[in-house]
C-alpha cells in the first residue's frame, strides 16, 4: 500500500484565505455565544464564512465577524426558544456546564454521551 494522498477540493477559497484554518471547536460540541444568552450543539463548520451577504449585513456594524473564521451552525437555544444559528469562532466560547441541549432536533443527529457531550449518529457520519 502506496502513501495516502491528500484530497484537495476544486472549488476555490475567497481570495487571501489562509491555506489552512484551525476550527477551534468540533461537531457535537456544546457552546455558547461570548455576548448573547444562547447555546447549543455544533452539526456543520463552515472554514470561513459561508452565509449571505444580507445576513451579514443585517449585523450591526460595530458587531460584525471578520469573515475569514470559521462559522459555525448550531442547534441552539436560549430561555424562550430553539432554533438554528450561525456563529463567528471569536463568539463562541466553551459550554462547560454538563447541561443537556434540549433543542428539539438534537436527538435526531446526535446521540448524548453524557456530561453535555454529544456524538453523530452513525447514519449522519461521512
Amino acid at each position: 500500500m502506496g502513501p495516502a494522498k491528500h484530497l484537495s477540493s476544486n472549488n476555490p477559497l475567497p481570495k487571501d484565505t489562509p491555506t489552512v484554518l484551525d476550527a477551534s471547536f468540533a461537531i457535537g460540541d456544546v457552546v455558547k455565544h461570548r455576548l448573547f444568552d444562547f447555546r447549543g450543539v455544533i452539526y456543520d463548520i463552515d472554514p470561513v464564512f459561508a452565509n449571505s451577504d444580507e445576513w451579514y449585513d443585517a449585523i450591526p456594524k460595530d458587531l460584525q465577524p471578520s469573515k475569514d473564521q470559521p462559522f459555525y451552525h448550531l442547534l441552539a437555544e436560549n430561555a424562550d426558544s430553539s432554533y438554528v444559528a450561525y456563529v463567528s469562532q471569536q463568539n463562541l466560547l466553551e459550554d462547560d456546564s454538563g447541561e443537556p441541549v434540549m433543542h428539539p432536533d438534537v436527538g435526531l443527529m446526535f446521540k448524548n454521551v453524557g456530561d453535555g457531550k454529544y456524538r453523530l449518529h452513525h447514519i449522519h457520519r461521512h
